[in-house]
């Protein structure tokens, strides 16, 4: 079997509101059902941890009517983890989940940027559910632009622990709009669309033609991976500011607005296509 499209998208911000950590829009469950039961592949792609997925993302699905034996596939922490569901189970759920170890962050890392997030805990928790990253991420209760302004403090405090225990070279440090990530150097969205098209061609022909989503500077790498391996793609840019990158394939580039979240505008193009294939 062959799709003629699959979808490879970013979780917070085009599908999950960056405030509520929900998928907040009402039609964009439905979709995603009805384009994984046409036969395209949806593989989320996220720096969230498969925890997330399991918990805040599936059930909506499967409350929306998503059959266990559908397409649907879930890579977290940037490739580094990642899920298939379990075709026969009474209602959708996700199977072993698969981790990279190797890329997991040392103890000695662990321990003192957790002190670190202990300190602001007023603005910021740490992410216990993450396997193979650290993640400092802003209460929900919190002002984002309150969070934002004690988050460049917190970004140096943790490059002073990675210096001086030598690990510079292993890991980096990506702030988010409402997180602090620090993941292995080798991590990234261009490692999650390698780990999406194992899990893909395990059960069908991967189509040539893809649709992905973000909110970051990073979320292109998923877009280039696919691109650079022969495929047709269109990448749907919602970052909050800039300018849309200069890339080889087509980019929508959307800055979302106090009245149409980023989540907002992911949703009218997974209407566009459900449409466009028949779903």
């Amino acid at each position: 079997m062959t799709s003629p499209l699959g979808l490879l998208l970013d979780v917070d911000g085009p599908l999950a509101s960056t405030v509520t950590r929900t998928l907040r829009v009402p039609s964009i469950a439905p979709d995603l059902v009805a384009l994984a039961h046409a036969g395209a592949p949806v593989v989320f792609n996220t720096g969230r941890s498969h925890a997330f997925l399991v918990d805040r993302v599936i059930p909506v699905l499967a409350d929306a009517g998503l059959r266990p034996d559908a397409p649907v596939w879930g890579v977290g922490e940037k490739g580094a983890t990642w899920f298939s569901l379990v075709p026969d189970a009474p209602r959708p759920e996700a199977g072993e989940v698969g981790a990279a170890t190797e890329l997991s962050p040392p103890r000695a890392l662990l321990e003192r940027v957790r002190a670190l997030a202990a300190r602001e805990d007023r603005l910021m928790f740490w992410d216990e559910t993450k396997e193979t990253m650290i993640s400092v991420e802003q209460n929900v209760d919190v002002a984002n632009e309150d969070y934002l302004a004690a988050q460049p403090e917190l970004v140096a405090a943790c490059q002073d622990v990675i210096d001086d225990l030598g690990l510079g070279d292993e890991f980096h440090i990506v702030p988010t709009i409402i997180s602090v990530d620090i993941e292995h150097v080798t991590a990234g969205k261009a490692l999650g669309a390698a780990r999406a098209l194992e899990l893909v061609a395990a059960r069908m022909t991967p189509p040539a033609r893809w649709f992905t989503a973000g909110d970051s500077p990073g979320d292109y790498d998923m877009a280039t991976w696919l691109h650079d391996r022969g495929d047709e793609v269109t990448h749907l840019d919602v970052r909050p500011t800039g300018a849309a990158h200069d890339v080889p394939y087509p980019v929508i580039r959307e800055l979302p607005t106090a009245d149409r979240a980023e989540d907002d505008v992911t949703a009218a193009h997974l209407a566009r296509l459900r449409a466009e294939i028949g779903a």
